[in-house]
């Protein structure tokens, strides 16, 4: 017999589904910069770019999110924090490979999560040049609404060994040659289709591994709910979950997989 949902269960799908429209709404906000031939590229105090883009699409998801849930905080890339008096607080990334998007890459992404006191509520990754949205929520499961609008269970891939599956990372830079030799030593292939895309890849079986040596809080937010309820196991480096709390300016490295081959990656990451 099947599990009888909780009495906020309902509630909480309908929550999501509403945060899943107002996510593909602002990355639909961005397309209209993507590849223009005006873009105009700022670069912030560290050195990373900003474009109008992401501003656009930060300023309409806190509005967006302050209407519907006016009590809940927000935590984003661009603008200030806000607090409220919820608990509950939602992160915020406009543009996630801002770098990408500025050269015309298609695999940019929109991600937002709610976090309450129990860690990562629910997440969204929106790919808005690709036309994919890959979304979840806690103990609802993760979806995948493909380009072709229908929407299927999103599940990590059953491959258990490392040998002829695919680890993906937002670039080789932050990589030691004794990690990388390690890594290819065990017969996989590695791309950098980075950022959410490679996190989004996990999450609905194309890839077994996604490693980002350096993200901050809002590059990770919706990843700890996707990947989990998708069926696989997101950690650090050191194989400590997370984040459970929010920490604002934290920076750490992001490690997701199919939870079969996680152990072996993480090995690598120790050579």
């Amino acid at each position: 017999m099947p599990a009888v949902p909780s009495p906020s269960e309902p509630r909480e799908r309908a929550v999501l589904d509403q945060v899943v429209e107002v996510v593909r709404a602002a990355g639909a906000l961005t397309l209209r910069w993507f590849r223009s031939q005006s873009l105009d590229i700022d670069h912030k105090d560290d050195g990373t770019p900003v474009t109008p883009a992401d501003r656009a699409a930060e300023r309409f998801l806190r509005e967006e999110l302050g209407r519907l849930f006016p009590d809940d905080g927000v935590i984003g890339e661009e603008e200030p924090d806000t607090t409220g008096g919820s608990g509950c607080t939602w992160v915020v990334d406009p543009i996630d490979g801002t770098k990408a998007f500025t050269h015309g890459v298609p695999l940019y992404s929109t991600l937002v999560a709610r976090y309450d006191e129990h860690g990562c509520a629910l997440g969204v990754i929106d790919l808005p040049a690709l036309g994919e949205t890959v979304f979840a929520g806690r103990g609802l499961g993760c979806h995948h609404r493909r380009a072709d609008g229908v929407v299927v269970e999103a599940r990590v891939s059953g491959r258990s060994d490392l040998s002829g599956g695919c680890v993906c990372t937002s670039g080789l830079g932050a990589w030691s040659r004794a990690r990388l030799d390690a890594l290819l030593a065990t017969g996989t292939l590695v791309r950098t289709w980075g950022d959410g895309y490679g996190f989004a890849l996990v999450a609905t079986g194309r890839i077994e591994a996604m490693v980002d040596p350096a993200v901050a809080l809002w590059d990770l937010g919706p990843l700890p709910v996707i990947v989990t309820e998708a069926g696989g196991r997101f950690t650090d480096d050191e194989g400590r979950p997370g984040p459970t709390t929010l920490e604002p300016g934290c920076t750490r490295a992001a490690v997701a997989t199919n939870g079969l081959v996680h152990d072996a990656v993480l090995a690598v990451l120790g050579a």
